[in-house]
């Protein structure tokens, strides 16, 4: 039968996206649809296209009997010689049914079969066109809003970008372009649904890819993304090359590409910052604008850090509404709290955090008891008195030279290099201890006088005038015998001794 179908399945490949293959399949279930309607099964029913799908032809294939049996399977062989004069009882023959027998009902049923199936198809096939596309940026136009949603012509397909995922500062205008993220896409029984966005930090990413070659090729990279929409985004990147700024490279000569950027986010403020191992210098730059004199872990369990400004930065530290620091620990994944110095020192703190901030303010080292980290002291030392089980500072400043020349395998030089290492470090850590003892304990002095015993009173011996002590029977000098007698004191507070002969 002649159809025109050429022009149709043209017509459904480039308007609707579906395959040659799948809109031959649909035409072929119409019609066998149809037979069935008409004919009560499908088993012997054939369709044929031509090479160029111009035309589509439905046959049914018959057995030649001479007497028949089923009409629908048989055919008599008197009537199968006039359609072929060569065939014979037992062949097949294939007889070609004109769509126009088939009654009104059974064309309409199997019309719309074709329909729904073709709607099926044609939603299969853009689910998973534009599914391979989530996250990925496309460009649409605005076609009309309903309840502050906006319907965007993306070309095969309407999308929407939600009122919730429109920036707060941007408007939209009938057929204005917009540029968004392909968020969602999700199969509904009412057909495809496209969700787009304007908020999610991946947009910024994708911006970033559009107008920073650097990111695109990987050169540079970026850490993680923050974002308050319509207000501040904070990006880290690092790069993969050490002659290249990821920093500029995001910026641009004159800051051509991020003043390309602000203006695709309507203005929105864009801090970027180099991601950096250390954690606190990390957070110092996650703070920008900000300048931070100083960062203080305070628990690095729980991720809690001080971040300490001069008085003139602590707004901008903090931002409007806390929106900078709020975004900084987002960023970071610490809990920033920022102070000024002044306020800092009325804190009350842990000793160790304490103690932190004056390594910081005031570049004190930690305290070091093993040798091995005693500044210039070299391996073949450490190995040297190790194996001689001196293994504290305080063993080695307590030993003078006699102990070091009995040490096994030392020699002359080790022992002059030994010397030289402590006279120029030690002296700072005892000065370190020592005003540790007299800020925790009573001075060593005073200890001394009240834990030592009273010193032992001496006495002249009666006769020769020598002296003598309580615990002598008798004089050294001439031979005298002694005798120490207990008398009971005239005042409470002490008692005399009283020698006699």
């Amino acid at each position: 039968m002649a159809s025109g179908l050429a022009d149709a399945i043209r017509g459904l490949v480039h308007e609707k996206g579906i395959s040659e293959d799948l809109v031959r399949k649909t035409i072929e279930d119409f019609l066998y649809a149809a037979y069935k309607r008409k004919f009560g099964t499908v088993e012997n029913a054939v369709v044929r296209f031509n090479d160029d799908y111009s035309e589509v032809s439905i046959f049914a294939r018959k057995s030649i009997v001479e007497e028949i049996t089923d009409p629908v399977f048989e055919i008599e062989l008197k009537d199968a010689l006039e359609l072929n004069d060569e065939c014979e009882i037992g062949d097949e023959l294939l007889i070609e049914i004109n769509p126009k027998d088939f009654d009104r009902g059974a064309v309409q049923s199997a019309k719309q079969k074709a329909r729904q199936t073709l709607r099926e198809i044609h939603k299969d096939t853009l689910y998973s066109e534009f599914k391979d596309k989530e996250g990925e940026m496309i460009i649409g136009y605005h076609q009309r809003e309903r309840n502050g949603n906006i319907f965007v012509d993306l070309g095969k397909i309407e999308g929407i970008l939600p009122k919730r995922y429109q920036s707060p500062r941007e408007s939209y205008h009938p057929n204005d372009r917009i540029k968004a993220l392909i968020y969602e896409v999700s199969k509904s029984p009412s057909g495809l649904q496209i969700i787009l966005s304007r908020t999610h930090t991946d947009f910024v990413k994708r911006i970033f890819e559009l107008e920073v070659p650097e990111i695109y090729d990987k050169t540079v990279e970026i850490f993680k993304i923050v974002r308050e929409p319509g207000y501040r985004t904070k990006i880290s990147v690092f790069s993969n090359r050490e002659d290249v700024d990821p920093v500029g490279a995001c910026v641009g000569i004159k800051g051509v590409r991020i003043q390309a950027i602000v203006r695709e986010l309507e203005g929105e403020k864009i801090d970027i910052l180099k991601y950096v191992t250390d954690q606190r210098e990390f957070i110092k730059n996650a703070l920008s604008p900000a300048e931070v004199e100083n960062v203080i872990i305070l628990d690095e369990s729980k991720r809690q850090a001080l971040a300490i400004v001069n008085e003139s930065q602590l707004s901008l530290a903090i931002g409007k509404k806390g929106l900078n620091v709020r975004l900084a620990n987002r960023l970071v994944d610490w809990n920033i709290d920022v102070k000024t110095v002044e306020q800092f020192e009325e804190m009350d703190i842990s000793i160790d955090s304490k103690r932190e901030l004056n390594a910081l303010f005031n570049d004190i080292e930690e305290e070091i008891t093993s040798i091995s980290e005693l500044p210039g002291i070299s391996e073949h030392l450490v190995e040297l008195l190790t194996s001689n089980k001196v293994e504290l500072i305080e063993t080695l400043v307590s030993m003078d030279r006699n102990d070091l020349e009995n040490l096994e395998g030392i020699t002359e030089e080790d022992i002059k290099n030994i010397e030289t290492i402590i006279s120029e470090n030690v002296d700072i850590v005892e000065e370190e201890e020592l005003e540790e003892e007299e800020f925790f304990e009573e001075p060593e002095e005073k200890k001394d006088e009240e834990e030592s015993p009273v010193e032992e009173e001496t006495y002249e011996c009666p006769e020769c005038g020598a002296p003598i002590t309580i615990d002598m029977t008798s004089c050294p000098a001439c031979g005298i015998g002694l005798r120490f007698e207990e008398e009971e004191p005239d005042n409470q507070d002490g008692e005399e001794l009283k020698e006699e002969e």
